[in-house]
């Protein structure tokens, strides 16, 4: 069986020409017959979908994926998990660099790519930082992303759920059950 993995960490990617629909297409014109997806970090050792996959995989079995970096972003724990995967009989086919293999040739290339993964993730991360502190020395800086609602949006909400259900006031004003359920009990507490 032919599986693909595909993954994004944030909204930008999908504008970057890495949306999981643009990974998705990819894999499937490979022969990818059954596709897991996650919406996660890659830092992240343990991702819903792909532990599902890893689970289903057996020998034999076949795992394509568009870029290294969409199944790790530290170079060891990517160098495990390919190592991991081989050892099992498991053909993995990276579409931008071919299938990997355990020739010495092969796993230098692999952990090189792993590192230039690892690599970028960090000057990310540091880039993030250096820009968060240049913003915390702004006079109007604010923490956190901007609220979407006012303080009267979410107290007419709020009062929109004495009569209704949390679907229909999140279906009358746009406002998440989440950001409902926040709201009310942030009153509860400050009553």
């Amino acid at each position: 069986m032919v599986y693909g993995y595909c993954r994004v960490s944030t909204q930008m990617q999908a504008r970057d020409g890495n949306s999981l629909e643009a990974q998705e297409k990819a894999l499937k014109e490979n022969g990818a017959e059954e596709i897991y997806s996650d919406a996660f970090t890659g830092t992240k050792a343990h991702r819903p979908e792909l532990d599902r996959l890893l689970n289903k995989l057996q020998t034999g079995d076949k795992l394509v994926i568009t870029k290294l970096d969409r199944i790790a972003r530290s170079a060891s724990q990517g160098a495990e998990l390919v190592q991991t995967l081989l050892d099992k009989g498991i053909t993995v086919h990276v579409l931008n660099m071919g299938l990997l293999d355990n020739t010495p040739t092969g796993k230098l290339i692999r952990n090189i790519m792993l590192a230039f993964a690892e690599f970028e993730r960090d000057m990310i991360v540091e880039r993030t930082q250096e820009g968060k502190a240049i913003a915390k020395r702004q006079p109007d800086f604010k923490e956190g992303r901007p609220r979407l609602y006012g303080r009267k949006q979410i107290q007419h909400a709020l009062g929109l759920l004495q009569d209704h259900s949390y679907r229909q006031v999140t279906e009358l004003t746009g406002i998440s059950k989440s950001t409902l359920i926040r709201a009310k009990n942030k009153d509860v507490q400050d009553a």
